[in-house]
């Protein structure tokens, strides 16, 4: 099928839902989330780059672009579950990357597979743009689940990774990125009236005076 699949397979990642098996008032495809990634990340380099820090572009919205895209043979999976331990946070890990793999051996050329291979490997990592990779990625985690909680879904999950969200962003509070999200974007989040407004805006606070220890 070759590079014909992977173009059709594109189509596919719109049918992945977000969170699967859970009451949502809102449904995000694996598709739509890897868009705003991209988006996002693009706004978090452009502060990171007028703070004086080197951006690579093209690795970045490479990265963003494809972070997600093993998640076609794996579906998406709970992001509690996902990260409940760092052995199984591994093993999801290693079965992506070799389905990923697979998929690359079969349908990519010869000529294209190194690249491809490298384009699709896991993308949060020490430098400059897999931090803000994972960043951008937490940050539209978090206004899912933000959304989710303001339309007043019941289900405790959407508070659970709101709060896993928040607290990996704060890992890297040294960024001037994310010092830029916690001082003009979180609060104007949080500024929205809503029925949880209270309650939310207190957890939030409690976490990062947690995180600031």
């Amino acid at each position: 099928m070759g590079v014909h699949h992977y173009f059709k397979s594109l189509s596919d990642l719109e049918q992945i839902i977000r969170c699967p098996g859970k009451f949502k008032y809102q449904e995000h495809s694996v598709a739509s989330h890897s868009f705003k990634v991209a988006k996002i990340a693009q706004f978090l380099g452009t502060v990171e780059e007028r703070s004086g820090q080197e951006v690579d572009w093209k690795t970045l919205y490479e990265k963003a672009l494809n972070h997600d895209y093993a998640e076609l043979f794996t579906g998406d999976i709970k992001t509690p579950v996902k990260y409940a331990s760092k052995e199984l946070k591994q093993l999801f890990s290693e079965v992506e990357e070799e389905m990923t793999r697979n998929f690359v051996e079969k349908e990519i050329p010869v000529e294209y597979q190194a690249i491809y291979l490298e384009r699709f490997k896991e993308g949060k990592d020490e430098t400059l743009e897999g931090r803000i990779l994972a960043i951008a990625d937490k940050i539209d985690l978090l206004y899912e689940s933000f959304g989710e909680i303001q339309k007043g879904n019941p289900e405790p999950l959407f508070l659970e990774i709101y709060e896993e969200a928040l607290r990996t962003i704060l890992l890297f509070q040294d960024m001037s990125c994310v010092e830029y999200f916690m001082e003009n974007i979180l609060t104007d989040m949080l500024s929205e009236q809503f029925t949880e407004h209270d309650e939310l805006t207190d957890i939030t606070m409690w976490i990062i005076g947690e995180c600031k220890m």
